[in-house]
């Protein structure tokens, strides 16, 4: 018999619990720059050395944390589903953890590319990526990251895979940011919502939806939980 296939989505919240800070925490990582000049096409080019540094410190840190509880939850259940995982984050924690299947929306923290060929994307050894390291053709590489005004090339594949879930999970993200947030509206409507967030996110409630009000690393266990149960039922 197939499996069925499990669709999550995940945000910082997840990330959040590995020790990883975000661009809205209040104890974010340099928290008195706006977001916009380290993080879009006019901060690079007013000052690329800034955004450089920022990436290089945010790559220091992802290096010095492990995948928690939820992360190695969401690869526990491809013993039962056929899962695949959209994330938001751009840390590589979901592959540390062993997920066999991810999809990062907003590019990967760990990767640098071309600034003239954005097919150029290499994977970047260790944490520094320095003014002047180029790529083959001679251009200087910037992080392989989806910036605020950028478009995000892995909707439409994210929105296939939600088109094909059997089961929709969200874990750990307000779904406040667009496009990832509308991701809801592709779930087919017989298929079951479970979401994950200490914080209730703004959404219709509805019958489709279960909604687990815990960190990741307390309501991914408590996911598998209800999850093995319909499958043993």
């Amino acid at each position: 018999m197939s499996k069925k296939k499990l669709v999550v989505l995940t945000g910082a919240g997840i990330s959040a619990e590995s020790g990883l800070r975000t661009f809205r925490d209040n104890n974010g990582l340099w928290e008195n720059h706006d977001v916009t000049q380290v993080a879009s096409p006019e901060g690079w080019a007013k000052d690329p050395h800034l955004v450089l540094e920022f990436y290089n410190q945010r790559r220091k840190q992802l290096y010095e944390c492990q995948p928690n509880e939820g992360h190695k939850g969401l690869v526990e259940l491809e013993k039962y589903f056929d899962v695949a995982v959209i994330t938001q984050n751009i840390d590589d924690l979901h592959e540390q953890a062993g997920s066999s299947n991810v999809l990062h929306l907003h590019g990967e923290l760990k990767k640098v590319r071309s600034t003239i060929d954005e097919s150029l994307v290499y994977e970047l050894d260790g944490w520094e990526l320095n003014w002047g390291d180029t790529c083959e053709k001679g251009s200087q590489l910037r992080p392989h990251i989806v910036w605020f005004g950028e478009a995000v090339p892995a909707i439409q594949p994210a929105i296939d895979l939600v088109n094909e879930a059997d089961i929709f999970v969200v874990v750990g993200t307000s779904l406040n940011v667009y496009p990832a947030a509308g991701l809801l509206n592709y779930v087919p409507g017989r298929s079951p919502v479970y979401i994950i967030d200490p914080h209730q996110p703004a959404f219709t409630p509805s019958k489709q939806i279960t909604f687990i009000q815990e960190n990741a690393t307390s309501g991914v266990p408590k996911l598998i939980t209800l999850l093995t149960q319909t499958i043993h039922a």
